[in-house]
């Protein structure tokens, strides 16, 4: 699964789950570019570990809620490696309460950014990845979005929503030979998770067969094979990558 001088995009890549994807992209033979919002520390600390590694990066600042941002990231990656081959829409924000707490503000930023980056960011690279000769969206979701999950209708109702748009751009892709797919991770040990009350973790646990959490480097091969040539006979799938929880 080499991916030599393959130009991928990964958008939320300065901690997390992107963090993990980007640099196993790079220590792979990727050029990538590291996107952030506001961690700048954080993502350059990304790039300085891939090209410790050998790899080649880059970071490029973009509020992916931001089309004007987000199309002078595009800019920024033409210039630096010409198109884009892989686009990972990673970037994604919570904002945790329960329905009957939530405010119509809450829906509509948590929207903006998982729902109306992934357009911001899809649109910007499209021709790239259609023109690409081994073009690939990848829309990193959530068990989540597939379960349901007290507290977070705002948040679930965007990693559902994923499964509709990479259905219908694989279809619309297929003919270029392009694929797009979705991710879509369990629980993953990241710093979000180390927030969550160990009692509700215990909880969680009981309800993974395989009896852990994934690391990020569970979630990151499989979206490094989404992103290499093997998988070009794969499009319009979303893979469950949650430890065999139902749903």
């Amino acid at each position: 699964m080499n991916l030599d001088n393959q130009t991928c995009v990964v958008t939320g890549s300065s901690r997390g789950i992107g963090r993990g994807i980007a640099k196993d992209l790079g220590r792979n033979g990727a050029n990538v570019v590291v996107n952030y919002r506001s961690s700048e520390a954080e993502a350059r600390a990304v790039v300085e570990s891939i090209r410790e590694e050998g790899g080649e990066a880059i970071a490029a600042q973009a509020d992916v809620a931001k089309p004007d941002e987000v199309q002078a990231m595009r800019e920024k990656v033409v210039d630096e490696y010409g198109p884009a081959d892989v686009l990972v829409n990673n970037a994604g924000i919570t904002i945790d309460k329960k329905f009957e707490n939530m405010t119509r503000e809450d829906w509509d930023t948590v929207i903006d950014v998982n729902l109306g980056g992934v357009f911001n960011c899809t649109d910007a690279f499209y021709d790239d990845i259609k023109e690409a000769e081994h073009g690939r969206l990848i829309n990193i979701s959530s068990v989540v979005g597939q379960q349901g999950n007290i507290g977070q209708a705002n948040y679930a109702t965007t990693k559902s929503g994923l499964f509709g748009f990479t259905r219908t751009l694989a279809l619309e892709l297929a003919h270029t030979g392009a694929t797009a797919n979705c991710v879509a991770p369990g629980f993953v040990e990241t710093d979000m998770l180390e927030e969550v009350p160990e009692r509700v973790q215990e909880k969680i646990l009981r309800e993974i067969p395989l009896d852990r959490f994934a690391t990020v480097e569970d979630i990151a091969g499989i979206v490094r094979f989404v992103a290499s040539e093997e998988s070009s006979y794969m499009t319009g799938q979303v893979l469950g990558v949650n430890g065999g929880m139902e749903w």
